[in-house]
């Protein structure tokens, strides 16, 4: 692969591309600025120790609030992505190689943000022959070893082009949930998410429940687009046939005029129906709102989860 990380050029990738216009967005989306003492002390954790946030790379519109509260989903193996996605902010190109030291780092500025939960995601390490399992593995053994008292949620990528096996050391390093995202339905898969494969994002999801029945499973999309609701409904049936916990759905926001259009603002009332769907379904947990987003809220929602699954087997 050719050097796609340019100064100044953050998605040489999608220069190409026609400009897609980017709506007003809805008075239902409203974030607050960021600022304040919590998020400047978060700032400061995550520059002392070189860490990425997923918050700042995607261009999260949260990054006030959870920032203010201390939280911060954490971003290994790099800042540059090997997919090009067309909805995403990550930068494309080759990446660097790994940082050994980075899963310690990662382990003592969750330790000094004193987390009860942290969500750890990442790249795409197409490059790598394990995808980056091997270090997921070591970040999660990290953070058990310096924080033991904080639950750890992993969002991971699809490890498409790695023997399955990889799969098994994320899983046997112990997170307290696995997140793996489908992103779209799969009818919007080679124009949204071209570099994956819907089935196979499910059957990643099902083997992690095949292997350890006790990890809470969790996966989500965005909405707005193109889709339509049907397809959306089939997705949770998809979801719910492969044993997943829990489901998160949100309004896709357009980063730049190079990305994916935003074809529709789902209003509030329809985020509403889409819970109520997918609770119906049997989903333990539910987040449907529009600024819901994969590690928004994780640590209460972990919480919630966590009760849900003791009251669903009391009763079983």
């Amino acid at each position: 692969m050719r050097d796609l990380k340019i100064p100044g050029e953050r998605h040489p990738e999608k220069a190409h591309r026609p400009d897609n216009a980017q709506p007003k967005k809805p008075d239902w989306i409203r974030v607050r600025a960021p600022g304040g003492k919590g998020y400047a002390d978060t700032r400061k954790i995550m520059r002392e120790h070189n860490l990425t946030t997923v918050c700042e790379e995607a261009g999260c519109p949260n990054v006030g609030e959870c920032w203010s509260a201390g939280h911060a989903t954490m971003m290994i193996m790099g800042e540059v992505c090997t997919r090009g996605c067309t909805f995403c902010n990550v930068a494309t190109g080759r990446p660097d190689t790994l940082d050994v030291f980075e899963p310690g780092r990662v382990a003592d500025a969750v330790q000094k943000l004193g987390l009860n939960h942290v969500v750890i995601t990442s790249v795409d390490r197409d490059d790598l022959e394990d995808g980056g399992a091997e270090h997921f593995a070591q970040t999660i053994r990290a953070v058990r070893h310096r924080a033991p008292g904080t639950t750890i949620e992993i969002l991971t990528p699809d490890f498409l082009k790695c023997d399955p096996s990889v799969l098994e050391t994320v899983v046997a390093a112990k997170p307290d949930v696995f997140n793996h995202n489908l992103e779209t339905v799969p009818g919007l898969y080679t124009e949204v998410r071209p570099g994956a494969r819907y089935f196979h994002s499910l059957r990643l999801l099902q083997r992690v429940k095949e292997i350890d029945p006790s990890v809470f499973t969790k996966s989500g999309i965005m909405v707005g687009l193109g889709e339509e609701r049907p397809q959306v409904l089939q997705v949770m049936d998809d979801l719910r046939a492969a044993d997943v916990d829990f489901m998160t759905i949100g309004q896709y926001l357009q980063p730049t005029p190079k990305h994916h259009a935003v074809r529709k603002f789902v209003t509030p009332e329809e985020f509403a129906g889409y819970e109520k769907s997918a609770y119906g379904k049997g989903f333990l947990m539910v987040s449907a709102t529009p600024l819901t987003r994969s590690s928004y809220h994780a640590g209460d929602d972990f919480a919630r989860l966590r009760d849900a699954r003791e009251a669903r087997l009391a009763t079983a």
